[in-house]
């Protein structure tokens, strides 16, 4: 290869880096100023050297109440529930070459909700075995679509397509769980349903923290065979990618992710949806947008729920805010995919 085309291509390569560094580190910063506005901004408004103190652990009158068990809950739920359903939804969809196959689309986060209500109204379980079931679900749920949409060849719209069916169904099958439920169960239940961060607790967030601390690095460890992945199977496979082992590893790691964040804070829709997109065309192509791809779902998590709670006189949950977003994207993307004829 002649060495000016050897170093053009260096010369592409050195400015994607740059690209993706610059993006990561603006969404990175924008994630540090959302953190601090959900720290400070409140009922009650505190001097930020207070806030400062509370979050070293010292006791002051009010101040440490408001922060360590109300705000900083919330702001830790939205972060890594928002960085698992971003980087969860951004691998299906690139493993799947196709925007619509996300978690929340397909029915994962659906197959999760609904074990979750059943174990809540039904064997009234703990809150560990809530979460457990949920994963497990949510595992089914993928095995269920793959076995369901497999025929002579692999298509992904008829995957889509089997996965919105089984979603339409666990849906039924929740509203018959909750139209048969005791009345005192009903808030629990909807909590799964509505994807909100009121009630965050901090005793509810080590699981989320360690399963994103050891899921997410093996997501983005395999960014590299991910992107290859995207070309084809043959593609893949002729470049020495394992295919099913790498496909199953992200699966199992995705699933985990955006199931125990569904435990945490429900279903928060369309954030897995718009995440990946959104990182796309932020960093380009050329690398792996698996980070960038959950710090936009940690942007819109919490942008929306800062939205949410003191945009309006009512306070809405902050998946209501995502679903006015993500709605008009998914019709148009659908509009779009049918006139070129992708579903």
């Amino acid at each position: 290869m002649k060495t000016d085309t050897i170093a053009f291509i260096m010369e592409g390569r050195r400015q994607r880096r740059l690209r993706w560094m610059l993006v990561t580190g603006i969404l990175s910063l924008l994630t540090c100023a959302l953190c601090c506005a959900m720290l400070y901004l409140g009922n009650t408004v505190y001097p930020v050297k207070d806030i400062v103190r509370a979050l070293t652990g010292e006791q002051i009158k009010g101040v440490s109440f408001a922060i360590e068990t109300i705000r900083l809950p919330r702001v830790l739920a939205g972060l890594f529930a928002g960085f698992a359903f971003g980087i969860a939804g951004n691998t299906f969809q690139t493993m799947l070459r196709n925007p619509l196959a996300n978690p929340n689309v397909i029915g994962i986060t659906t197959g999760s909700s609904a074990a979750a209500v059943f174990c809540i109204v039904v064997l009234h379980t703990s809150d560990t075995f809530v979460s457990v079931a949920s994963v497990v679900a949510g595992l089914i749920t993928v095995l269920l679509i793959y076995a369901l949409s497999r025929g002579r060849t692999f298509s992904i719209g008829r995957l889509i397509l089997v996965g919105i069916g089984i979603q339409a169904m666990l849906n039924a099958v929740i509203s018959y769980l909750l139209l048969v439920s005791a009345e005192q169960d009903i808030p629990a239940a909807l909590r799964w349903l509505s994807g909100s961060l009121n009630g965050s607790q901090m005793h509810e967030l080590p699981t989320l923290m360690i399963t994103i601390l050891i899921f997410a690095p093996i997501v983005v460890a395999l960014g590299k065979h991910l992107s290859i992945l995207e070309l084809g199977e043959q593609s893949a496979a002729s470049l020495g990618v394992s295919t099913d082992k790498t496909r199953i590893a992200l699966i199992f790691s995705s699933v985990c992710m955006i199931a125990i964040a569904t435990a945490t804070t429900g279903p928060i829709a369309f954030v897995a949806f718009l995440s990946g997109p959104i990182a796309k065309r932020l960093v380009g192509v050329g690398f792996s947008n698996a980070i960038p791809a959950g710090l936009v779902g940690v942007v819109l998590v919490l942008a929306a729920d800062l939205v949410g709670q003191f945009a309006f006189e009512v306070r809405f949950p902050v998946g209501v805010i995502t679903g006015i977003l993500g709605a008009p994207y998914l019709i148009y993307l659908l509009i779009r995919m049918n006139r070129k004829g992708d579903l």
